[in-house]
């Protein structure tokens, strides 16, 4: 074992159960923040897993206890300093807040799906590249009316260099395959084609997609009623 694990007990320590909203930016806010030989613990009440590959992009290790079914202590110890692999050095957005809701239902729920996830998103050496999945899973949110989980999935492939050609024709094959009608009632005045628009209008003037993504998730992320995860009144 690496000599880290010794004072693993001695490493800042994040209760997270009781956190209702996404936690998720304040632990990569505080991540951030550590330096080489430097390390935090998570508590949460199911295996964290989308954490790990987050983490590990900025130059953690991690390791695993589950102390009881309802807690799972990680450590994460900084080995190195990385920068997310994104323009910007942004990290890759709207993470899997959803998996959250499981927790409120039933923990073990939680821990059957989490696993789920990272078979999906996160296996080794698949066959589809990441941007296409994004696309897919798009067309899919589409097709199912799940216009929330398409415009999060819109904003990932745009952060990981979909281009704005690829959308075009991905759009056009949209309304293609579900109407002149369906686009015109349905896609057109959701936030999916709204995301779509704001790409390209900022880069019709010519701004860098750093900048785009971050104008992405001021509009189209966890804030708006309309593409977040978690339960928010409408004001």
């Amino acid at each position: 074992m690496s000599d880290w694990r010794k004072d693993k007990d001695l490493f800042e320590v994040v209760d997270v159960r009781n956190i209702k909203g996404n936690f998720l930016p304040m632990i990569l806010a505080k991540a951030k923040k550590k330096t080489v030989g430097e390390g935090m613990c998570v508590i949460q009440s199911f295996e964290p897993i989308p954490l790990y590959s987050a983490l590990s992009e900025l130059g953690f290790e991690y390791e695993t206890d589950k102390v009881a079914d309802d807690e799972y202590r990680t450590y994460f110890y900084r080995k190195e300093i990385m920068e997310a692999n994104l323009p910007g050095g942004m990290d890759v957005p709207l993470k899997p807040t959803a998996i959250l809701n499981f927790r409120e239902i039933d923990n073990e729920l939680a821990n059957i799906v989490v696993p789920f996830w990272k078979l999906i998103w996160e296996g080794e050496n698949p066959a589809i590249g990441q941007k296409t999945r994004y696309l897919l899973s798009l067309a899919n949110g589409v097709g199912g009316g799940r216009f929330r989980q398409a415009t999060r999935e819109l904003i990932k492939g745009y952060a990981i260099g979909v281009t704005s050609k690829e959308l075009d024709e991905l759009f056009e094959l949209l309304v293609w395959n579900q109407g002149i009608g369906t686009f015109a009632s349905e896609i057109g005045p959701s936030p999916l084609f709204g995301a779509y628009k704001l790409i390209k209008e900022f880069e019709g003037k010519g701004a860098e997609r750093a900048d785009i993504v971050k104008q992405l998730i001021e509009k189209f992320g966890e804030k708006n009623p309309d593409v977040g995860t978690r339960y928010q009144p409408r004001e």
